[in-house]
């Protein structure tokens, strides 16, 4: 009680640096167009540290097909579409890609997406994939993981036994029709197979969605940072120190920690950064595409941290669905997408690169 209390007292503050206007760092991976709205990317990158691929959905939450990729660290991007088999244009909402490991030491890319429709309760039926086992150059389809969800994976965390711990959202039909909450599952074998999952946070006055999972320094830790999509709500944390078996009850983030579909990255020097669309109530950059800077303890003692103006948007709130990437020489690459200029042109794929202390 006392730390959500101090949470919410907590005053707005405008960012320490506005990368927004710095068109320099910005990187138009795909640009929309009257017609065509390129919506909710996200991004991986490869072991080499410059090889990227970005996968993204046609409208919002529309189908899937755009994928892109860089071989020098997010600069410049090409369409790869071709390479993807035709029926993953049949998916849709906010395709998520990852970097996987088995406990052989086997590498494999997925992209998680939303199958079959439940159009009566605004979800998929199932959860849908492909997969390369070939760093991207080829890709092929494998069964839908049998589950109910609004979102595909949004976030990941390896544990310390090689397995990984994979969260999203579902809804809660038989409280809420359009009420979210969290579920998680878990893969032994990196990838392939998956658990069956269980419902970890839900509240009928907290609408919870797009996890966001990282780890404490000693390693002793998970955190798992939630949306909670009701008006003026701060973002919510729960912490697991049995790997993600239980879960702590849910308490409000700091004021500067609050926004939408938050990811981050670690910088060598403990900081993390976490990029999210800003929700927090009377930010000066709210609807607008911020990251966070601050370290695990920050996060857990609920201080304020430092935020950053990453993107404007010019819709005045449709954007900040994040995915960061940490370069070989601390570059932090973060992407989402966001109507960049004003005028006719719809949502574009666009990313932004800096270091911290530059």
């Amino acid at each position: 009680m006392l730390t959500a209390l101090i949470a919410n007292a907590q005053q707005p503050y405008a960012p320490y640096r506005d990368l927004s206007t710095d068109t320099s760092k910005h990187v138009i991976i795909e640009a929309g167009t009257p017609d065509v709205y390129q919506g909710h990317a996200t991004t991986v990158l490869l072991k080499d540290g410059k090889t990227m691929f970005a996968v993204w959905t046609l409208n919002h939450g529309g189908p899937c097909g755009p994928l892109g990729l860089s071989e020098d660290g997010g600069k410049t991007w090409k369409r790869i579409d071709e390479r993807l088999p035709k029926a993953f244009g049949n998916y849709k909402n906010c395709p998520a890609i990852y970097r996987m490991q088995d406990k052989q030491g086997k590498e494999r890319l997925f992209i998680f997406a939303c199958g079959k429709a439940d159009p009566g309760n605004n979800r998929a039926l199932e959860m849908a994939r492909v997969m390369s086992e070939d760093n991207g150059e080829t890709w092929k389809m494998l069964p839908s993981i049998p589950v109910t969800c609004v979102m595909p994976i949004c976030s990941m965390i390896k544990l310390k036994d090689g397995s990984y711990l994979a969260q999203y959202n579902d809804r809660w039909p038989e409280k809420k029709k359009k009420w979210n909450r969290v579920f998680q599952m878990r893969s032994l074998d990196g990838g392939l197979t998956w658990s069956k999952a269980h419902c970890i946070a839900q509240h009928l006055e907290m609408n919870l969605c797009e996890p966001f999972l990282l780890r404490s320094p000693d390693g002793s830790e998970i955190c798992s940072v939630l949306r909670d999509n009701v008006k003026n709500a701060h973002s919510k944390l729960i912490f697991s120190r049995d790997e993600g078996k239980s879960w702590s009850a849910m308490e409000d983030s700091s004021w500067g920690l609050t926004g939408h579909r938050h990811h981050g990255v670690q910088c060598k020097d403990g900081r993390w950064v976490i990029a999210f669309r800003d929700t927090a109530p009377k930010s000066p950059t709210a609807g607008h595409f911020v990251a966070w800077v601050g370290t695990y303890d920050d996060i857990k003692k609920k201080r304020l941290g430092k935020r950053i103006k990453l993107l404007h948007s010019n819709a005045g709130w449709d954007c900040g669905y994040a995915a960061l990437s940490l370069l070989p020489d601390e570059t932090i690459f973060a992407v989402t997408y966001i109507k960049y200029k004003p005028g006719k042109d719809k949502h574009s794929v666009v990313g932004v690169h800096f270091k911290l202390d530059e």
